[in-house]
């Protein structure tokens, strides 16, 4: 019977097809997803359905949305033990924005009122992108919107589901907490007729968290640029925006980011470096010389960046004026780093002798096995030359510019 309904089961993944519409007929503006288990279920199969095609259509600036689910044939209860096909729509209706359409003739018609949208907030920062491939400049704009933005939140409420199928673990944001800021990036372009349109391209949601005692620290919680215009360096831009908006804030403590995934990780620093090395705390000379409350300092006051990742910079930077070739040069800085991703391990080591002294051997030997082995110097090295192959990464993107 399971051979006989293999044909029946299908990725998700490979069925689905997003596209940002300006024209209907371009199929260059489609897309597809990078995981569907937030919506149909770990597995991320589909069940019951002949050539299954799902179309998700998204006007380009407003977002109006259509909804096509196309099949050549599905299982039939009758005909198969009882057995149903899984409700695809239904999948899709707990999560998809109110609104959404099923009428293709309908959609289209929706397009034509995208021709007037205008992001909604206020204008942060305007910028241009020249295409690697060549030709002509693209223009982009960088919006800030809160809750209380009119009309915002019911363009939110379709933009955010872009999440579900780009980022792993995503959620909702409780749009009740005015705390909420919203940084939004559309492309402004011209269009045949010659009037100006916007394209949706990224986007950030920012908290602003409470901080003792009259103080707040926004954290970056969630970032996400749509696949079509990745690689281009909106994300940059985006985060960028976001400094400049808080960092004269004088009641900004520090602006910090919410489980950043590897690759924002490396976006951050690599914006955070382009920053910090206009400090005088950060020039080579005094690199060489070590991570100093100098640097925290400079870094927290002008560009609102924690220690922590004040320190992470000062690594990034000092690797960048380090000649590897100078063999004495380049084994201080690895010291120097690894004596840091060392730390922690020599904390446990004093906590586990204290507990020696004090614990029966058994007891001893329990607390050991419940949390791991201890750390080893290979562990150690291989944390290192990973975190040297990451740092590189940002110091070509800088070499770049």
């Amino acid at each position: 019977m399971t051979d006989a309904l293999s044909h029946l089961v299908v990725d998700g993944n490979e069925v689905l097809e997003f596209k940002l519409v300006e024209d209907i007929e371009d199929d260059d503006t489609s897309f597809g997803p990078e995981m569907c288990h937030q919506v149909f279920g770990e597995n991320e199969n589909i069940f019951g359905y002949t050539d299954l095609h799902i179309k998700l259509f998204y006007s380009a600036g407003s977002l109006q949305t259509y909804l096509g689910i196309e099949y050549t044939d599905k299982i039939e209860p009758s005909k198969s033990g009882g057995l149903k096909p899984d409700d695809v729509e239904g999948a899709l209706r707990k999560v998809l924005a109110p609104g959404y359409v099923s009428n293709l003739d309908h959609f289209i018609s929706m397009l034509e009122k995208d021709k007037y949208f205008t992001p909604h907030g206020h204008l942060l920062h305007s910028f241009t992108v020249t295409p690697r491939e060549g030709g002509d400049k693209r223009t982009f704009e960088v919006y800030y919107s809160e809750i209380s933005t009119p009309g915002f939140l019911a363009y939110h409420q379709r933009l955010q589901t872009f999440l579900l199928w780009y980022v792993d673990a995503a959620s909702f944001i409780d749009v009740d907490d005015e705390q909420w800021t919203f940084f939004t990036v559309f492309e402004k372009y011209h269009c045949s007729d010659g009037g100006v349109r916007y394209a949706t391209a990224a986007y950030a949601t920012v908290y602003r968290y409470y901080a003792y005692p009259r103080h707040t620290r926004p954290r970056v919680s969630q970032v996400l640029t749509l696949p079509p215009y990745r690689k281009i360096g909106l994300c940059a831009e985006l985060l960028q925006s976001i400094y400049s908006h808080f960092i004269p804030q004088p009641e900004v403590m520090d602006i910090t980011v919410e489980d950043p995934s590897q690759e924002f990780q490396r976006i951050r620093d690599y914006v955070d470096a382009k920053n910090c090395d206009t400090l005088p705390a950060y020039q080579p000379a005094k690199l060489l010389q070590g991570f100093t409350p100098e640097m925290a300092n400079q870094a927290c006051n002008k560009f609102k960046i924690n220690k922590k990742q004040a320190r992470r910079i000062y690594e990034i930077l000092r690797l960048k004026s380090t000649n590897t070739s100078d063999k004495t040069a380049y084994l201080n800085y690895r010291l120097d780093v690894k004596n840091r991703l060392n730390a922690p391990f020599q904390k446990k080591k004093l906590e586990m002798k204290k507990l020696q002294k004090v614990l029966k051997p058994e007891e001893y030997a329990a607390t050991i096995s419940s949390i791991g082995a201890m750390e080893t110097q290979g562990r150690l090295s291989s944390q290192y030359l990973s975190l040297e192959e990451e740092y590189r990464r940002v110091i070509h993107r800088l070499e770049q510019d």
